[in-house]
């Protein structure tokens, strides 16, 4: 949803019917993360005919790691290293993979902090020179 409004960026209001449309995503869907996008000034939103929804910022000051955690909660791979206190797990201390998973959640996190919406809708990530067929 919000890479179609950065697509948008500039062309007013866009209606949920026509982002579900374009991006294949249920409007259902989009219908439950409105309101959390909205709530943050992360949208700004018009009612009528020629309403809908557009970004409140630049494409540029979107990243994309930011919009995850809002919609979707904790980018953690696993819940000991959640940022959320009480999903610490009290084997961390003697637990052999927890720095595993500590260290690739600060790479996944730092990661997509690191990509904005311009990014995404410039094509701007490339996938180097990782293998394919191993994805």
């Amino acid at each position: 949803m919000m890479v179609e409004l950065a697509r948008t960026q500039g062309d007013g209001y866009v209606s949920l019917t026509d982002i579900a449309t374009k991006q294949g995503i249920s409007k259902k869907y989009l219908e439950q993360i409105i309101p959390l996008l909205s709530h943050e000034n992360y949208l700004q939103t018009a009612r009528g005919l020629k309403g809908g929804y557009r970004l409140s910022r630049t494409p540029a000051e979107y990243k994309v790691g930011e919009v995850l955690r809002l919609t979707e909660g904790s980018l953690a791979p696993v819940t000991c290293v959640c940022p959320d206190a009480s999903c610490f797990c009290d084997k961390c201390n003697k637990c052999p993979t927890y720095p595993l998973w500590k260290k690739l959640s600060r790479i996944v996190s730092d990661y997509l902090d690191s990509v904005t919406l311009e990014d995404l809708v410039e094509s701007r990530i490339e996938l180097d020179s990782l293998d394919d067929a191993k994805l």
